[in-house]
């Protein structure tokens, strides 16, 4: 058991944006204001990147089909995303992160983790400093941010969806191991919609039917991942906030409902994960020169194609290009796909990251 009493509780805050991009189009463009509005292609293979609260009253959500998306809200309005603005925004908010405390752990360019136990400003109530945080992103970017506030990552993170949009909640040390119990498994941070499935089969469909679970039966049936599944059912996750870490490679992927046989919806597919593993090499400050395919057939044969070039990727739309280009090479595919993933590797910090690093070593 976790002895709170022997070390100082750390206190986590998770600071989401609220529909990031979609926001940032919203803010930038008095027109779209009040509007339904999805950032992404409106082309038969495009995929909403993310969704303004007006068009998620319609069920539109972030990796849908673009075809879907209208047939649910015929109003919807498509805008191209920007990335550019989105890390120059994501950038400014990292700077009044910077400001409480140098242990930041983005996620992406929307959320990031901060570790606030120890802060620069001395400040002793979490949720106060996530109240001061948020209202400095208002006042700074014109966008409103979500928090959650904890003793670790996983709840802070799981804090932050409660009162969304534009609000804060805290799970306590005391609280904590009862919110889990009482929680959806397929609500877990860490839980894709293929281990939930995994899960449900076992019986495990709450927080408290993980938690009954003995850490060998996690670990026969979830490998590595087990003693983690074990600890968050408890409440426990000892995961430190790891500031400016560089991963040796950055993923993503996606079990779908039925099996692909074709190339568009294939193509349709990748776009939320290169979506994502973009957003966090640029939140990150990295970039990479190898891109790998992943593909998982329907009788669970995988195979990976992967392509490295001579210098970094410059823009998402050459990952776009290389990821078009590794799909293509396996069509027509020898059975249904029911798994895409993209992953980059080879990965480097960029010029605007490594140069303060390269002045502090001199």
């Amino acid at each position: 058991m976790n002895d709170m009493n022997s070390t100082p509780v750390r206190k986590i805050v998770h600071v989401d944006m609220d529909a990031f991009y979609a926001s940032v189009e919203q803010r930038d463009n008095p027109e779209l204001r009040g509007k339904p509005i999805a950032v992404g292609g409106s082309a038969a293979r495009g995929v909403v990147a993310a969704a303004s609260y007006e068009a998620r009253k319609y069920g539109v959500h972030s990796a849908m089909p673009s075809v879907t998306a209208k047939r649910k809200c015929p109003e919807l309005i498509f805008v191209p995303p920007r990335f550019d603005v989105y890390k120059a925004v994501s950038q400014q908010i990292r700077e009044i992160f910077a400001e409480y405390t140098p242990l930041i752990e983005p996620l992406s360019l929307d959320e990031a983790y901060l570790d606030v136990t120890e802060n620069l400003k001395g400040m002793e109530i979490a949720t106060e400093i996530a109240l001061e945080i948020r209202t400095r992103i208002k006042q700074a970017t014109g966008l409103n941010a979500s928090a959650g506030i904890s003793y670790n990552k996983f709840l802070a993170k799981m804090a932050s969806d409660l009162n969304k949009p534009n609000g804060q909640a805290v799970i306590t040390p005391k609280n904590g191991p009862a919110f889990v119990e009482s929680l959806s498994v397929k609500k877990f941070h860490g839980v894709g919609p293929a281990t939930a499935e995994k899960m449900h089969r076992l019986g495990i469909d709450t927080g408290a039917d993980l938690k009954e679970q003995t850490l060998e039966f996690l670990v026969d049936h979830f490998g590595k991942s087990g003693p983690y599944f074990y600890g968050i059912a408890r409440g426990i996750d000892e995961r430190q906030v790891k500031p400016n870490r560089v991963r040796k490679s950055v993923g993503a992927e996606d079990t779908f409902p039925q099996d692909l046989h074709t190339y568009d919806p294939a193509r349709e597919g990748l776009q939320p994960l290169i979506e994502k593993v973009w957003s966090y090499c640029e939140a990150n400050g990295i970039a990479a020169k190898t891109v790998t395919l992943k593909v998982k057939y329907a009788d669970f044969n995988q195979i990976t194609r992967s392509k490295t070039v001579p210098v970094p990727l410059a823009a998402i739309g050459d990952l776009e290009d290389i990821v078009s280009f590794l799909l293509a090479s396996i069509f027509p595919p020898r059975k249904g796909i029911r798994l895409l993933g993209v992953s980059l590797s080879s990965l480097e910090r960029t010029a605007s990251t490594a140069e303060p690093q390269l002045r502090l070593a001199l």
